[in-house]
């Protein structure tokens, strides 16, 4: 976007993508998910304490790369790496707590949404300004790109999750329902659903009927929640590209950005 790609760019590539696959082993035990990418995940195939110990090497290679990157990015490189590593974590707690509160408001939601998700993206869209030389304003531009990206993404793999066809998803179609997780399509129905609706969600909630995923789901669309998601999904989208029209490049270099976008939002798995 900014500049030629730099050796330094597949180092921190590399650290991002070894530490997200560490949050997403970890994420997997406490969420007890049996698939990931259409595959068994770690844990289920060899074991707890072994997905636990592949998820903390995970995170020393991914240093291990960022160490070799030039000093003179080094420092903001890895200062914001270290950020959006404990905002990551921090909105992965905040996601396990919701579970044993009844309610979450949906500003709850959103900011749970940031930290665990839309941070990520966000600081790896920074980092690769920063390696790039872009000035202070772009890279605050980029970053807010990649936050509303991430909650537009979140949409819709929430979706997906009640919604997706299985043999595209690659994980386990209502498995959020499931496991009561609250998620962009609960939090709205809770707060939108009548009270005969709400009554009869509070109970399919409280139960593990062989039907629950099907009738949630069903609520959900009685709901309008279906419909919602994907208006919210687009309205993020929107913000997302507000923010990278006023990037100061030429508009050619932020075609490969906006298609990305583009495919993680309209994505079936």
């Amino acid at each position: 976007l900014f500049d030629d790609i730099k050796s330094d760019a597949w180092h921190v590539a590399i650290a991002i993508e070894l530490f997200h696959n560490f949050t997403l082993i970890h994420d997997d035990i406490m969420d007890k998910a049996p698939l990931r990418r259409g595959m068994e995940t770690v844990h289920i195939k060899f074991g707890e304490s072994t997905a636990i110990l592949a998820g903390d090497v995970m995170q020393v290679a991914a240093y291990e790369h960022l160490n070799k990157i030039n000093s003179a990015t080094l420092r903001p490189i890895l200062s914001l790496y270290n950020t959006t590593a404990r905002q990551v974590c921090e909105g992965q707690q905040i996601d396990m707590d919701f579970e044993k509160q009844q309610t979450v408001g949906y500003k709850e939601y959103l900011r749970m949404i940031e930290l665990k998700t839309s941070v990520l993206l966000a600081g790896s869209l920074k980092m690769g300004a920063i390696l790039g030389g872009a000035g202070e304003r772009n890279q605050n531009l980029l970053y807010e790109f990649g936050r509303k990206l991430g909650l537009a993404f979140q949409v819709q793999d929430d979706y997906l999750d009640a919604f997706g066809d299985p043999g595209k998803f690659g994980k386990q179609v209502g498995g959020d329902i499931l496991a009561n997780k609250k998620t962009f399509l609960l939090v709205h129905a809770l707060e939108t659903a009548s009270v005969t609706q709400l009554k009869k969600l509070q109970h399919l909630l409280s139960t593990e009927a062989p039907d629950k995923v099907a009738d949630v789901q069903q609520l959900f669309r009685d709901c309008n929640v279906d419909d919602w998601a994907l208006q919210v999904k687009n309205q993020f989208l929107d913000e997302a590209f507000n923010h990278l029209e006023d990037i100061a490049v030429l508009s050619g270099r932020k075609e490969p950005l906006k298609s990305l976008a583009q495919f993680l939002v309209q994505r079936e798995y």
